[in-house]
């Protein structure tokens, strides 16, 4: 079993969901008292929440890119970014070493291909939505287009991922409100929705849709989970 260096804590709420997934698909695979070999990095989301506000983007990626080379020198062969919005600097990471970076949307686009789906809505915090990191590297090479909510629906999107989801914060109005959104992506011709952001699956579970939700969290854990099992 190879070792998973795990770049969290932004937020803490979605490491913890990682942990766990990651520690569960390896029990499911190998039985007994197995679970995984993680090193765990985890940063002060405060701190990077500021350098996201303030567009500061190569420092938040040189600050990563030294929690990748701690982590690599600490024994780690892999590495997971336990979050979707810091892939915008998953390239930084990836130069900062020579151990392989799981990116989130690899395994995300593969799911999707394989539902047989071409339209799928996306929710994730501002940056993903509206910016190319994401997108571009989910639908390079694969026949998926990609919708994003109107600009009042991210605006709220946002708005309940910082202010509530990433504070621990789960409340019915803001799950009423994403169902709507889902809704009005739907009316657009979305087939699917991807949960874009690791903190969404706390407010939106695939039981509350009517069509399939692509949560990147448990995609991205158990693939990593998988990846330390099988390479």
């Amino acid at each position: 079993m190879k070792t998973i260096g795990l770049i969290g804590g932004m937020s803490w709420e979605s490491t913890v969901t990682y942990y766990q997934i990651i520690n569960q698909t390896v029990r499911e695979r190998l039985g007994g008292l197995n679970s995984a070999k993680i090193i765990l990095y985890s940063f002060n989301f405060n701190e990077i929440e500021q350098l996201q506000s303030s567009g500061s983007w190569d420092e938040a990626g040189t600050e990563l890119a030294r929690a990748a080379r701690l982590l690599s020198a600490a024994g780690a062969d892999l590495l997971v970014i336990a979050t979707n919005t810091m892939h915008k600097v998953a390239g930084a990471v990836e130069s900062a070493v020579e151990i392989p970076l799981l990116h989130i949307a690899d395994p995300t686009a593969e799911e999707i291909s394989n539902s047989g789906l071409s339209k799928v809505g996306l929710l994730g915090t501002r940056f993903t939505m509206e910016e190319d990191f994401f997108k571009k590297r989910l639908s390079e090479g694969r026949s998926i287009d990609i919708l994003v909510p109107e600009e009042d629906d991210r605006l709220i999107v946002h708005r309940v991922i910082f202010d509530e989801l990433c504070q621990g914060k789960v409340l019915e109005k803001s799950r009423h409100e994403y169902r709507n959104i889902i809704r009005r992506l739907t009316d657009r011709g979305a087939q699917g929705v991807i949960l874009g952001c690791t903190e969404i699956s706390l407010l939106t579970g695939s039981g509350q849709s009517e069509i399939p939700l692509f949560d990147t969290t448990e995609i991205h854990a158990r693939k990593a989970a998988g990846w330390a099992l099988d390479n």
